[in-house]
């Protein structure tokens, strides 16, 4: 039987997760949640640029969950994880399993526990799984580089570097990341906690405790990257001085030994983008693709193939190192 699917959030992310969905076989998207104006009362459909589907957007979550009664929810809606427990609470309430973008989400064990707690146990009563899912955090520099230690007899030391030409992705998130500030602008955003890229810390906390490493100590630095030469994307232009994106490093020590080093270079026109990972380790790896996976595209394709993994996982909340292997099916 096909996974009925309702599909929670649909700015970019979210469109592109249910436009994938919409055209899986195996899953029948039964409803759209939205709160903008703009979109709830359309065809799904004409929002993918897909044609009709007989799938109306709808403001009202309760009301949709009730009456459609999915197996899954694919959940696209903010970062923060205070401001989408009420979302994610719902959604288990009606009894279905959940995927979310929301990047807090990917381990929220060591910076909100008691939210983390709660919503285990909320999910574990329902019986249903609850997940946080994406490229980074959720795989890029967390899920896949613990993969990559299967082969080892022993591990040291991880180091991640991810590239990305943020000139080649959504507006909120060039605005994430501070494109186009000056750099008093920007610093004053740091401090405000309104301008880094979310996640960084949850995947350094994602490898340490899948690993068995017990960290005592681990810092996450934000710096800028100055624009060198005038950039104008679709979304912002960036002047020369002026702020084109973020260098963001997060470390964990055990000991005065550093363990796991994931840094993030992500800014407008960033040169030779790249995904590498190096494990230090017993034998020795290291993987680079070549262009870096695109977080957008990529996102959708890893909450929608996370499907079969969920749907097969023991309930609670759960991280991508604890589900069933997710792959394209």
């Amino acid at each position: 039987m096909a996974t009925r699917v309702v599909c929670y959030g649909l700015g970019p992310i979210g469109l592109s997760i249910a436009r994938l969905a919409c055209a899986r076989s195996g899953i029948q998207v039964v409803g759209a949640v939205d709160i903008d104006p703009q979109k709830a009362g359309r065809d799904l459909g004409e929002l993918l640029g897909i044609g009709a589907t007989g799938i109306s957007v709808s403001a009202d979550a309760a009301t949709t969950l009730r009456n459609t009664r999915p197996n899954v929810v694919l959940h696209a809606t903010l970062s923060s994880l205070a401001a989408v427990v009420p979302q994610l609470q719902e959604c288990i309430a009606a009894g279905a399993d959940v995927i979310s973008t929301c990047e807090e989400l990917a381990y929220p064990w060591s910076a909100q526990p008691q939210i983390a707690a709660d919503l285990d146990a909320a999910a574990r009563a329902a019986g249903v799984t609850l997940l946080g899912a994406g490229v980074n955090p959720g795989y890029a520099m967390d899920a896949l580089p613990v993969m990559l230690t299967a082969v080892c007899a022993g591990v040291r030391a991880i180091r991640v570097l991810r590239i990305v030409d943020a000139a080649q992705r959504r507006a909120p998130l060039q605005r994430k990341i501070g494109a186009g500030l000056t750099p008093d602008e920007f610093a004053q955003r740091v401090h405000e906690g309104t301008v880094r890229h979310v996640g960084l810390p949850e995947s350094l906390h994602m490898i340490a405790a899948t690993l068995g490493w017990q960290l005592d100590a681990g810092d996450d630095t934000i710096m800028p990257v100055l624009a060198e030469r005038a950039i104008a994307t679709e979304h912002v232009s960036v002047a020369v001085g002026q702020v084109a994106g973020v260098r963001q490093i997060a470390r964990g020590y055990v000991g005065e030994r550093e363990v796991i080093a994931l840094e993030l270079q992500m800014y407008v026109g960033a040169p030779n983008p790249q995904d590498t990972v190096e494990i230090d380790g017993d034998p020795p790896l290291r993987m680079t693709i070549p262009g870096g996976i695109h977080g957008d595209s990529a996102t959708a394709a890893i909450a929608v193939n996370a499907i079969a993994s969920i749907r097969r996982a023991e309930s609670g909340l759960l991280s991508m190192t604890d589900i069933p292997l997710v792959h394209y099916w």
